[in-house]
């Protein structure tokens, strides 16, 4: 079988520089999910894969190696994705190291990967960017195994969210020093639906996305999020 019967549908999520003139790279890939290769000479002036190997671009994929680090032998873009500039890029980016942080190397999310796709389309078009990053970040959590339990919960009642137990906890009240991790129970059924028309709606999914991811991540913030300050 040559490389190309095998090749494998890609997307860079990020690369550094390896020995003199190569780089290793996270993929998230179709079928194996987040995979990542050393691409020999990536870093050459001269090499192809530097123009090929960009974050958002649609890839086709070949490498080999029963390491964990695979050998990198075959990429070509299959597709421009179109351009993705100003506040849209920074929202990639950061989608990007969302996926290199949280997934599983080898665990195959293939629904995800197709959400990942509809929000790149919705980045390149500048098309209701913040809904599609928020669902994003839903449909993310739920397929790798972090789910909001947000099935039992009554329109009508206020809760708090503790992420350490991942759980919603039912109150008559808010606590003004934990307003921020308040949300009532219809303001989280529109969440469960991705339903963020208003920006009161796109308020709380934005506050609660923030403190779920912020407590997977608690290890080491998101480099992503410096940037998005520092513009």
């Amino acid at each position: 079988m040559s490389p190309r019967d095998s090749m494998q549908a890609a997307y860079v999520l990020h690369s550094r520089p390896y020995l003199e003139t190569s780089g290793i790279v996270d993929l998230f890939t179709l079928e194996q999910g987040k995979v990542s290769v050393v691409a020999k000479g990536l870093r050459r002036p001269t090499s192809k894969l530097r123009g090929v190997m960009q974050p958002f671009v649609p890839l086709h994929v070949h490498w080999r190696g029963k390491q964990p680090l695979k050998s990198l032998l075959v990429a070509e873009a299959t597709g421009l994705n179109g351009i993705i500039q100003g506040s849209a890029l920074m929202c990639g980016l950061y989608i990007n190291e969302l996926l290199q942080r949280l997934l599983v190397p080898h665990e195959p999310v293939p629904r995800l990967y197709v959400y990942y796709q509809y929000v790149l389309n919705a980045l390149v078009a500048s098309d209701d960017v913040e809904g599609a990053l928020r669902t994003f970040e839903h449909k993310l959590l739920s397929e790798i195994g972090y789910a909001l339990p947000i099935d039992t919960v009554l329109a009508n009642q206020l809760y708090y969210f503790d992420p350490p137990s991942w759980s919603f906890e039912a109150v008559t009240s808010i606590d003004e020093d934990l307003r921020h991790s308040a949300f009532s129970g219809q303001q989280l059924l529109d969440i469960a639906d991705d339903c963020y028309e208003t920006p009161a709606q796109r308020s709380a999914a934005k506050r609660l996305m923030r403190l779920a991811i912020d407590h997977l991540t608690a290890d080491r913030p998101l480099q992503s999020r410096r940037l998005f300050k520092k513009q």
